[in-house]
């Protein structure tokens, strides 16, 4: 099977990729290192540096006879995307039709996306939110996302192009970006190694479903895989305030000293947080990986890569 990620060499996607090539996918990467890295493009992938809302994408599915499209190439900054909504529709939106339209030209199997939970269900009527939770994103960054997916359905209906959507709660571990605003644990990360204060926005009790990295690797790979399609939230049913996440990361790091509190930002959700059970029933998912042990991981790569000892 020939796998192109998108995204390839970003946080999420390059996870994606090492495991599809580990379990026997040759894989191919779109990306064009806006926020991805080369250093993490698996060596066993080939790389295409190219925007996804280039004209030039249905010469890279002609070329490579693509039989997955594992779509994680995306504008992931909320307030970006309040900031210029036609960038994020452009990228989000246009850039995700390019690749549809494409992979239906060129005889796709399937497509997998990258979607988003929190960001597409707005303020949570019901916790946790489970995939029939009332779809009402406060951002265009999450208008974008939804729109993604309802043209997955229609691709489906119109053309036959099987898709799996996965609502992603917060995903976080090694390689995440933390220089955006959907990474603050590599935030907080960085700045307790340096000894840095962490700042917290507002009175740090918002809460959020982290959601480790390999965890959701292994729902992509059964997307990819298998049979599978619809639509599934990947979280962990946990909600943990950005507090608590403080805490357990300073405690880590051997940092005593509290968290300075700033305002709050406008317009954040205050909770967060996805039920699992549909993929469960669906593949066996469950999360494996506890919140403890990942923030352990996320904190001892960061330490790697700045050459200090890593933490106990």
């Amino acid at each position: 099977m020939k796998v192109l990620v998108t995204g390839g060499a970003g946080f999420i996607g390059s996870h994606v990729v090492d495991h599809l090539i580990e379990a026997g996918a040759e894989v191919v990467i779109i990306d064009d290192l806006s926020s991805g890295r080369q250093e993490s493009v698996n060596p066993r992938a080939r790389l295409y540096h190219m925007d996804i809302c280039d004209a030039g994408i249905g010469q890279i599915f002609e070329r490579e006879h693509i039989d997955c499209l594992d779509h994680h190439a995306a504008q992931m900054n909320v307030r970006r995307s309040v900031a210029d909504p036609v960038f994020d529709a452009r990228v989000n939106v246009l850039g995700s039709l390019n690749l549809l339209q494409a992979a239906v030209a060129t005889g796709v199997k399937k497509v997998v996306f990258a979607s988003t939970g929190g960001a597409i269900y707005g303020e949570q009527l019901t916790i946790p939110a489970d995939e029939t939770h009332p779809t009402t994103p406060l951002s265009p960054y999450g208008v974008a996302k939804l729109a993604v997916e309802k043209y997955l359905a229609y691709y489906e209906a119109v053309y036959g192009l099987p898709s799996v959507t996965l609502r992603y709660a917060n995903v976080y571990g090694p390689r995440q970006d933390p220089h955006g605003e959907a990474g603050v644990v590599a935030i907080f990360a960085q700045q307790l190694l340096r000894g840095e204060p962490c700042l917290i926005n507002g009175d740090g009790e918002q809460t959020r479903d982290f959601v480790y990295v390999a965890d959701v690797v292994r729902a992509n790979v059964f997307a990819v895989i298998t049979d599978l399609r619809g639509t599934y939230n990947v979280g962990t049913g946990i909600e943990t305030s950005v507090n608590r996440l403080y805490a357990h990361l300073a405690g880590q790091a051997s940092v005593s000293q509290p968290a300075p509190h700033g305002p709050p930002k406008a317009g954040e959700q205050r909770r967060s947080v996805l039920s699992w059970q549909k993929l469960h029933e669906a593949m066996h998912w469950s999360p494996e990986v506890a919140l403890d042990e990942g923030l352990r991981c996320t904190l001892a790569y960061f330490a790697g890569r700045a050459g200090r000892p890593k933490t106990s």
